[in-house]
């Protein structure tokens, strides 16, 4: 109570601020205004925007003050980075809270996994919120590491920063109305649910949203984007890694509605997380001519109301102090930052520097049965086959029909038509099981690529264009404890270990990009013509993600969410 008194105190001038930022631009995400102030902090909390003294003041000089950035929906696995690395990395760049659906360590060690993020992310400069998986595993087309059980999601929606039950992946499930998908919807009573809804409209997109899901950050184009935001969904507009939506949907975006919408990366590799995080998101919203404080407000306040996050997302008193200071609304370089009161960044310069808290719990996760090659044969029964063909710059796949080369009876790549053979070799239970099909829009002529980051159960995926490389790139991901491998004449030319749960590193992102970049040369030298190969590889096991998917159990048809033929 003493503290709350002289918070109260320090509001009304009475008693000193700790700090005060004085002629700076407010940026005011309520009104939409942007006026010189000064902000006087007391203790981790905003008192006040007026004229102040404080024990410290710094004078701004007439730079912006913003809120910090939320980002508002991000699997932190997809960094391959650990949580302090990923405070180190993003909060120079304005960010100051993360939603993370944790679904990628979940699928491996379910309860465990969770608990071990929650574990590494405390006591950062960074908020990092969680929303439990709420789908797990996906129905019986892939082998996962573990079944989350509905008591588990019970006892992580009491945790504080487990704000409310992940995205609902498995939509044709909800809106069949199956009974364990609607167990888990059910048990996160009134917390809120997260939506994934590819391609969803009309009366599926009701049934959908009808179950309790309000949020989605799956659309791609316009018109989805439109009729989900009539349909009364959030719209996380999500401009990452793998998928690029922004420049499609920002004509959307009205005075009227822009508080329905918030920016999101969803994925995010560690290349892209080098350049900048929301800030480049802000920087491109700007340069497309969205205005500067709606940009904003889907970074801060639009995303803090979403999630029920009370006293985040803006500059006001009782608010916590999270505070960018910016010279101007174009590029978004923060030259300052600040976390419940307290300056963490200084021009790109973390004031601190993170530890990364050890656990043996989340290694040796690849338990794969051995196999040999000729468990990789694929006998031609047909002239054509199924065939996952790549949409550039998106998750979504085409299914189609292409001609197979053949020989001696068995299918086998076709480089000269960029039809490759891709693999899914199961790693959690040692069950042996393994998923042959053909992929085209990779473009190697030579070699494998190989990856225990494989959305969404995580097994080992490998494409490839002979079985020796192919079955020499998979063992080299069991040797390395997971993660990704390049091989070319059965020789490794480049790997990146991620050796906690197959997942992440728990090396530095310095070291995780030049071990990135050296992967990415030799994707070059076999031929690769997918930009962000091994993320395009990283999806293609995910059988929520329309339209054709290939995982352990076999090929994918994502619309009637069931195990197809490879041939017709």
């Amino acid at each position: 109570m003493n503290h709350l008194r002289e918070r109260i105190a320090a509001a009304r001038g009475e008693k000193k601020a700790d700090l005060v930022l004085k002629n700076g631009q407010l940026i005011n995400v309520f009104s939409g205004e942007v006026y010189p102030a000064d902000l006087a902090i007391y203790k981790d909390r905003i008192v006040g925007i007026g004229e102040y003294s404080g024990e410290e003041e710094i004078d701004l000089n007439g730079r912006y003050l913003t809120p910090g950035f939320i980002d508002s929906h991000l699997h932190i696995e997809s960094t391959f980075l650990l949580p302090p690395e990923l405070a180190r990395v993003v909060v120079p760049h304005g960010t100051t809270a993360i939603i993370a659906d944790a679904h990628g360590i979940a699928n491996v060690l379910g309860l465990k996994g969770i608990k071990y993020l929650l574990q590494q992310s405390e006591d950062l400069p960074l908020d990092i919120f969680f929303a439990v998986p709420g789908c797990m595993p996906l129905a019986d087309l892939e082998t996962s590491g573990i079944k989350l059980k509905v008591q588990e999601v019970l006892t992580l929606l009491k945790n504080e920063r487990v704000l409310r039950l992940g995205e609902i992946m498995n939509f044709p499930e909800v809106i069949a109305g199956k009974k364990p998908v609607l167990e888990n919807i059910e048990s996160a009573g009134d917390c809120g649910i997260e939506g994934h809804a590819p391609g969803l409209l009309g009366k599926d997109l009701n049934a959908y949203i009808s179950a309790g899901i309000y949020s989605d950050h799956e659309s791609v184009s316009l018109k989805e984007a439109q009729e989900k935001l009539k349909a009364g969904m959030q719209i996380l507009v999500r401009e990452g890694s793998s998928s690029k939506n922004l420049e499609a949907i920002l004509p959307l975006i009205t005075p009227a509605n822009s508080r329905f919408f918030c920016f999101c990366t969803d994925d995010l590799s560690p290349e892209d997380l080098a350049a900048g995080h929301l800030n480049q998101i802000l920087r491109k919203a700007v340069a497309l001519k969205l205005p500067a404080i709606t940009a904003l407000q889907m970074v801060t306040i639009n995303p803090a109301r979403h999630y029920g996050l009370t006293g985040f997302g803006a500059l006001a008193p009782g608010y916590y102090a999270n505070i960018n200071v910016l010279s101007n609304l174009e590029d978004f370089n923060v030259e300052m930052g600040f976390k419940n009161g307290q300056k963490v960044s200084t021009k790109s310069r973390l004031e601190f520097e993170p530890k990364v808290k050890k656990n043996k719990i989340v290694r040796e996760t690849i338990h794969v049965k051995p196999f040999e090659i000729e468990a990789l044969e694929l006998k031609a029964k047909s002239d054509y086959a199924r065939t996952i063909e790549l949409v550039p710059e998106q998750t979504l796949t085409k299914s189609i029909l292409a001609a197979v080369k053949q020989k001696k009876g068995l299918v086998v790549a076709d480089p000269d038509n960029d039809i490759l053979k891709l693999v899914v070799v199961e790693r959690h239970k040692g069950t042996g099981n393994i998923g042959l099909g053909l992929v085209k829009g990779f473009g190697l002529k030579h070699g494998a690529l190989a990856s225990s980051v494989s959305h969404d159960a995580h097994n080992i995926i490998c494409v490839g264009v002979d079985d020796e490389d192919i079955i020499s790139a998979v063992r080299r991901v069991v040797d390395l404890s997971g993660g990704m491998v390049a091989v070319q004449g059965g020789l490794v030319m480049a790997d990146l270990a991620l050796p906690v749960a197959g997942l992440m590193s728990d090396s530095s992102l310095s070291e995780v990009l030049t071990k990135q970049q050296k992967l990415e040369q030799a994707v070059e030298t076999l031929g690769g013509k997918a930009k962000e190969a091994f993320a395009a590889l990283a999806f293609l096991a995910s059988p929520v993600i329309p339209e054709l998917r290939l995982t352990d159990k076999g090929l994918v048809d994502v619309s009637k969410f069931k195990i197809v033929e490879l041939f017709e």
